[in-house]
């Protein structure tokens, strides 16, 4: 059965989207292939708003959390978390041999510049964190937290941007980091299967100095290729289709535009909530493009079950907030008008559970 998604991720996928990925193959060494890689990179900035190279690869957003590691680390890290994934990174960074210095905010809290007031010394190389934690829907101050960086040291900034790419503006024109990584299967409104690292110069310039950049992650090879507008390895040639197509739909709402029905979408989710038990993260520091709701006294396993058989499908808690939240992705293409559909099936179900 067929479910209308409202999940964290892979999200809801339109048909049309879906359509441009038949499009007939090409070699990704062809001219036809270089033509495709050269404009979808050059559109990915004007999304992004930045001037930084972008790199793709065929997989998850995780390729290049280890990527980064492996390219501007040569010893010692600090990383900052408030979750889940933020301590995947640091499993990561010292899966990797690196000498791991932590910070660890409480769940639900949103990481701020006291949590690391002093922390950044000489030794540390980089500073990596969660921008948007999707376990706890909180959405930390990116702006506020980079500054408090740079005051203390000139180490390498690595920020996850993963559930925050296209549904909340990173301003990173502004907000300078050295390498932001993300996937297709969030924010975008993809399927699953590129994974992308926006790096800065300094950032390059480090990986230079860096031995055992392994292959895949190889921020020089992947540079000497997009300069051929190509790959390293074979790309998924069509999910970057894919991308081709949304990438046009996006400029043409205006990302603005884009960032706006985000919030709205965002604020019917907070107001909804006061029907069960309210929003978990702390307020003034929730997620655009995911909610996360106080579960209660809610058998959530029985109101998801029917929930499904309605054809809507959420996401349940995450973590060590599994059992007491769960979570609705309110990113990529859905509007306002499906929220509302949502909430408004979600709310009958509830007096079916009662």
């Amino acid at each position: 059965m067929s479910r209308k998604l409202f999940t964290v991720g892979p999200v809801n996928v339109e048909p049309e989207v879906l359509q441009a990925m038949t499009r007939p193959m090409v070699t990704h060494r062809s001219k036809e292939y270089k033509a495709l890689h050269s404009s979808v990179i050059e559109r990915m900035k004007k999304v992004l708003d930045t001037d930084m190279e972008i790199f793709l690869v065929g997989g998850s957003a995780s390729i290049f959390l280890e990527g980064a590691i492996r390219n501007g680390v040569k010893s010692n890290v600090l990383g900052i978390t408030n979750g889940s994934f933020g301590d995947r990174w640091i499993d990561i960074s010292k899966l990797n041999g690196k000498n791991v210095k932590e910070i660890r905010v409480p769940w639900g809290k949103a990481m701020k510049p006291k949590d690391i007031e002093g922390a950044v010394d000489d030794t540390i190389e980089a500073v990596h964190f969660v921008s948007n934690e999707s376990s706890t829907g909180v959405l930390s101050p990116l702006g506020e937290l980079i500054d408090e960086i740079k005051k203390q040291s000139d180490a390498l900034i690595f920020v996850d941007g993963v559930t925050s790419v296209a549904g909340t503006d990173l301003k990173l024109r502004k907000n300078e980091v050295d390498a932001l990584i993300f996937g297709s299967q969030k924010a975008l409104g993809l399927s699953p299967g590129l994974a992308f690292i926006a790096v800065s110069e300094k950032m390059m310039n480090k990986a230079k100095e860096v031995q055992n950049r392994g292959f895949y992650t190889d921020l020089l090879k992947l540079k000497k290729n997009n300069d051929d507008n190509s790959t390293l390895t074979t790309p998924p040639v069509s999910e970057v289709y894919a991308l081709d197509f949304q990438l046009d739909r996006m400029i043409a709402e205006g990302m603005q535009a884009r960032y706006r029905r985000h919030a709205e979408m965002a604020d019917m989710v907070r107001k909804w909530s006061s029907k069960l038990y309210g929003m978990f993260p702390e307020e003034g520091y929730m997620s655009n493009t995911i909610g996360v709701l106080n579960r209660g006294d809610l058998d959530f396993d029985k109101f998801h079950g029917i929930l499904k058989e309605k054809g809507y499908e959420i996401s349940g808690g995450y973590g060590e907030v599994k059992k007491t939240t769960f979570r609705i992705g309110h990113m990529g293409d859905l509007t306002t008008a499906r929220i509302k559909e949502l909430l408004t099936i979600m709310e009958g179900t509830l007096e079916e559970c009662k």
